[in-house]
Formats: structure tokens, sequence, C-alpha cells
């Protein structure tokens, strides 16, 4: 009988077909809710310094949110900001050990993928 060498190729895995577990969300959406507050940070600058400017420069940054467009980067910007606060206080909890036992866990990271979302509706009826 002959030996046969493990399959050292890689594995493809699809991620939309795997299941991840409500703290694998969690995490991932306070990556990306950090990532995109940071690539925001420019335009959120211009704005400021924009409106601070003149009167006319304020009704300008007032009409940007008309369009379609902005309003959406707005409930974006919303939900990123609401999640990553929300996510790292439970980071900051669990770094004290705090509600590390597994129920507890799943309970914190629903809460704050709940709480993500309900910031987005709030967002949704203050701007329509």
């Amino acid at each position: 009988m002959e030996n046969k060498k493990p399959d050292s190729r890689p594995v493809y895995l699809d991620l939309r077909r795997i299941r991840q577990p409500v703290t694998a969300l969690a995490s991932f959406g306070h990556r990306v809710s950090g990532v995109l507050l940071f690539l925001s940070i420019p335009f959120v600058i211009w704005m400021l310094e924009r409106s601070l400017q003149s009167p006319q420069g304020y009704q300008q940054v007032i009409a940007l949110f008309d369009h379609g467009l902005i309003k959406l980067l707005t409930l974006l910007l919303v939900w990123s900001a609401a999640h990553h606060f929300f996510a790292g206080v439970r980071f900051l909890l669990l770094d004290l050990e705090i509600g590390v036992e597994l129920q507890a866990a799943r309970n914190s990271a629903m809460a704050v993928n709940l709480l993500g979302m309900t910031a987005v509706l709030i967002a949704v009826v203050m701007i329509l």
C-alpha cells in the first residue's frame, strides 16, 4: 500500500455560504465601520469647514443633503458611528472579562447589531 501525501493545495472557501456566528458578524462590522469612519473624515471636515465659512457655504452644505446619494451615505455613516461605538464598548467589557461566557458574548453581539440598526431606523425617520 502506498503512502499518500496530504493535499497541500489551497482550499477554496465560499464565505457567502458559511454561516457566521453573531459574534463574528459584530467583529466584522466593527472593522468595516472603523474603515468607513476613517474614510469619511476628509468629507466631514470639508463640510464643517464649508458650513462655518459663510452663510452661503452653510446653505450649500444643507443643499447637499437633498440628494439621495448623500442621504444614503449619511445613513451608512450613522450605522458606522453607532455600530463602532457599541462594538467598541462591548470589546472593552470583554477585555475586562465581563461577558466572556458564550451566551453573554452572543447576547452582547446581538445587542450591538440591533443597536446599530436601530440608530439607522431613527435616522431614516429624521431624514424623511
